[in-house]
């Protein structure tokens, strides 16, 4: 297994990113590789420090970064010899497995619609979350920011790459797909909202339970939960700061799980799901902790093959 890293990305690149990979090497299985992209030089400085034995590690210099401010498009066309263009390049030449980076989201999306490109018959990729459940399982939220706005079949497509990502990467047999909306009904909602659920209600693609509330969001109602990005990436940015005020204030117990599994590190980041590869994007602000997960995430998505699982399952779509 090769994982190829964007070492540039993210706001504490390269120390992070390094310190990551780092520690990702002493969990992955004997043969594994991390693919180190970036500076060549930084990289090397960075392995020194952390007295890590280059020998491990394949370094491959992109002696060019797209920042978090630029804009996506222009910067992965203009910036060929970029850590982000370079990494896709391996992928799309099959020369890694899998490729992460916690660097600018959108040159992310935008150089995997370029490189490795969307799976014949998905309208548009995705982003997917965790969400942590009461019951101490997890449960998953998508699309969380890639897709502002969606037209009725795009959620019902995400919910086929919810299921499928569910069930192949986190082992949830027969997930319960649930529609985010205003009201358990079949009329409630918006246009989009009310012609989705026509579709999904009679489809026979994945286990759709109907309309689910914002209140059911960590209960075990539903283990995958669809709405349109922008919804989505309120949803967990708004998790996210609840999670930090209550750390703020000394309000979690470090034995309590359900409030642990708020924390972004322990998951690593977002997979692209529907799209010709294993790709998972990184929070910016992420720690080696969170670097480290990204690439076991990243490891898991890949050996699952679940873009060849996505391909077959919308060949009949």
């Amino acid at each position: 297994m090769r994982i190829g890293l964007d070492v540039m990305g993210g706001d504490y690149a390269p120390k992070a990113t390094v310190a990551g990979a780092v520690l990702a090497m002493k969990e992955l299985h004997r043969g594994s590789v991390v693919v180190l992209i970036g500076d060549k030089k930084k990289i090397q400085e960075e392995l020194k420090k952390l007295d890590a034995p280059h020998d491990k590690y394949e370094i491959i210099h992109a002696p060019d970064t797209i920042g978090m401010a630029e804009s996506p498009i222009k910067a992965f066309t203009q910036k060929p010899h970029s850590s982000i263009a370079i990494g896709y390049h391996l992928l799309m030449e099959k020369k890694i497995h899998a490729f992460a980076s916690a660097g600018n989201t959108g040159a992310m999306l935008v150089g995997a619609m370029y490189s490795v490109k969307t799976i014949p018959g998905v309208i548009r990729p995705c982003l997917t979350s965790m969400v942590p459940k009461e019951s101490g399982k997890m449960g998953v939220l998508l699309d969380v920011g890639a897709n502002a706005d969606c037209k009725p079949d795009v959620l019902y497509q995400f919910g086929i790459l919810g299921s499928l990502y569910a069930e192949h990467v986190y082992g949830i047999k027969n997930p319960k797909i649930g529609l985010m909306n205003l009201g358990e009904e079949g009329g409630k909602g918006n246009l989009v909202s009310q012609s989705a659920y026509a579709i999904m209600k009679t489809t026979k693609q994945f286990h759709f339970i109907g309309n689910i509330e914002g209140c059911d969001l960590f209960n075990p109602k539903a283990d995958v939960i669809v709405c349109e990005g922008f919804t989505g990436n309120v949803i967990i940015k708004q998790a996210e700061s609840i999670y930090k005020i209550m750390l703020k204030r000394h309000m979690i117990n470090s034995s309590d799980s359900f409030f642990n599994n708020f924390n972004y590190e322990i998951h690593g980041g977002s997979p692209i799901l529907g799209i010709n590869g294993a790709v998972v994007i990184g929070h910016g602000i992420s720690n080696e902790l969170a670097i480290k997960n990204m690439l076991m995430l990243s490891k898991n998505v890949a050996e699952t093959k679940l873009s060849e699982k996505i391909k077959n399952a919308f060949e009949y779509v």
